[in-house]
């Protein structure tokens, strides 16, 4: 996967606005533009026609609560499309905030209390594909099965809730055991609402795992054809504006070189690439009969990622050691710079959540006087082959990203030359999205990794990835996304008061103390924020956008074919 689906990360550290150029010469056309014959719209968008659209991964399941559905692409495609939330992420200004979506009747009314409760009111025209309304049942039914579940990807929220009243259907009261101030992730971000009546009392992951037949959505799964494509059509039964186009299909292309030759081809109407180094230069000059627009203020953020299980990586000297044998300036400026990148990342808060972020990881840069100070003084010494050694255990590490990431692949080889120059073995093991985001991470079967987190949700709460109590275990069934397998004493608490209190200043200031404990813990290390890019060709019509949160067909159903 590009990244890793996170329900609430997860404007400072950009240093490019978001830019669209397009070029008016015409790109080779496929079967679908002549599949519209009817009238274009004041957009000049017609009513048909089918699109084809570059998708970089395919989705390990379709069970969006459990532990199997991480991948940001599966969300993108089919989850977005089709699962209804009680808030949207949409453009307020320069900010990217929360938004009662058309299943709300009006905005949930929030009772500090003790204790503290949120009443939703729905709208009564909000159905299901099948007709059945969209009901306070849904949403018991959706934080139940979350909150008491085995095998959830996220439970951040859900375990505060002590009750959900629904005293009609239309209305849903949800009572927290404690202050809970994120409460605008529940049923939205990475959850959204599911269908109780089609669900309740039954194997929920056996029903959606490979797919599923209603919606909630604009859009309804036709098709998945494992290894090949997922293909959408809009929804009959669909109470808002029904999409334009007949079909979408999107066409897994995993190597980002390839799906970026048929684009220009014409054989890919739409692609939403990781930026590789041999097609960026391409993206900013504009591509002959394509729309190219670039995001820099993202959700995204890649990291180094640490095994703290592992027992190397067990050593907080080791990881800070690890830290400062890391030119991550030079990184930047070499992968990250033709993207308009100018300096490393200092802090787990990507770009629309900066102001919840320190500069505390500044700290880490090239330094080897300071790696020599530090392994020497936890009792380490370099062996015959310049390697640091301990106990007569070298300290030799593996990494492993998504193998045919280009980009990721040459960071690893840059990495390994700065960890020999400063004592460290490191060895290049890398794997298939499935395969890494489905076992290795889950298993904590690695020592260090590149992913990336991407934010479905404008909600400071880092506890998804830090808390200890979210690590992927046994006795969790391998579920929560605390893949690095931190565990800061103190940092659980401020975690905490991140996730529950209510007021804005202390909540400032737990965001950057718990920052500050990461970085000095060095459990992990923040490499760079990475822009969004999008490339459509000119057939495609309509107010194509990138959303840092919902991805790039939050909209899809605005897209058409131009007449």
């Amino acid at each position: 996967m590009a990244g890793l689906a996170a329900s609430a990360l997860v404007l400072a550290g950009c240093s490019s606005n978001s830019t669209t150029s397009t070029s008016s010469s015409s790109a080779s056309a496929d079967s679908s533009a002549a599949e519209s014959a009817a009238p274009a719209d004041a957009m000049g968008v017609q009513q048909g026609g089918t699109v084809v659209i570059g998708a970089e991964q395919e989705p390990d399941c379709m069970d969006w609560i459990a532990s199997c559905a991480g991948s940001i692409w599966g969300s993108y495609m089919a989850q977005v499309t089709t699962v209804p939330v009680v808030f949207n992420v949409r453009k307020s200004g320069d900010d990217w905030v929360p938004e009662i979506s058309g299943i709300m009747a009006s905005e949930p009314v929030v009772s500090a209390g003790p204790p503290q409760t949120v009443t939703y009111k729905l709208n009564p025209d909000a159905v299901w594909s099948d007709g059945t309304p969209i009901t306070s049942a849904d949403l018991k039914y959706t934080a139940l099965a979350i909150r008491d579940g085995e095998d959830i990807l996220d439970k951040t929220g859900y375990t505060e809730i002590a009750d959900i009243a629904t005293p009609d259907p239309q209305t849903a009261i949800v009572t927290f055991a404690k202050e809970f101030a994120g409460w605008k992730v529940l049923f939205s971000g990475s959850s959204g609402v599911l269908p109780s009546h089609l669900l309740e009392g039954k194997d929920r992951p056996a029903l959606m795992n490979d797919g599923y037949s209603w919606s909630g959505g604009p859009w309804i799964i036709d098709s998945w054809k494992k290894g090949e494509s997922i293909t959408l059509v809009p929804n009959s039964g669909y109470w808002g504006d029904k999409p334009k186009l007949d079909k979408v299909v999107f066409q897994f292309t995993a190597d980002t070189a390839a799906a970026f030759q048929a684009f220009k081809s014409g054989q890919l109407d739409a692609i939403y690439p990781t930026p590789q180094l041999d097609a960026i230069d391409q993206i900013k000059a504009g591509i002959p009969g394509a729309k190219v627009q670039v995001e820099a203020v993202s959700g995204n953020l890649e990291a180094l990622w640490m095994n703290n299980a592992k027992p190397l990586l067990k050593s907080t000297a080791v990881r800070q050691a690890l830290s400062y044998s890391i030119d991550r300036a030079a990184i930047v400026e070499r992968l990250y710079g033709p993207l308009d990148v100018k300096s490393p990342a200092q802090s787990f808060y990507p770009p629309i959540l900066s102001a919840f972020g320190g500069q505390d990881f500044s700290t880490y840069g090239l330094d080897l006087a300071k790696v020599e100070q530090i392994m020497t003084a936890d009792g380490w010494a370099k062996d015959a082959d310049g390697l640091w050694a301990k106990a007569g255990t070298p300290a030799t590490l593996t990494i492993t990203t998504i193998a045919g990431n280009k980009r990721r692949e040459l960071m690893e080889q840059v990495l390994q030359q700065q960890l020999k120059t400063a004592g460290f073995g490191l060895t290049i093991k890398n794997s298939s999205a499935p395969d890494l985001f489905g076992t290795i991470l889950p298993d904590g079967d690695f020592d260090l990794g590149i992913w990336t987190l991407v934010t479905t949700f404008p909600d400071p709460s880092l506890s998804f990835a830090f808390d200890s109590g979210n690590i992927p275990s046994e006795a969790n069934e391998f579920s929560g996304l605390n893949y690095s397998r931190t565990d800061v004493p103190g940092l659980n608490e401020l975690l905490g008061t991140v996730d529950r209190t209510t007021d804005a200043a202390l909540r400032l200031s737990a965001t950057k103390e718990g920052d500050k404990l990461l970085a000095d813990s060095a459990t992990s290390l923040p490499i760079a924020a990475v822009p969004n890019v999008l490339l459509i060709l000119d057939k495609i019509g309509g107010p194509t956008s990138i959303n840092p949160s919902e991805g790039p067909f939050w909209n899809l159903q605005e897209w058409g074919l131009v007449g």
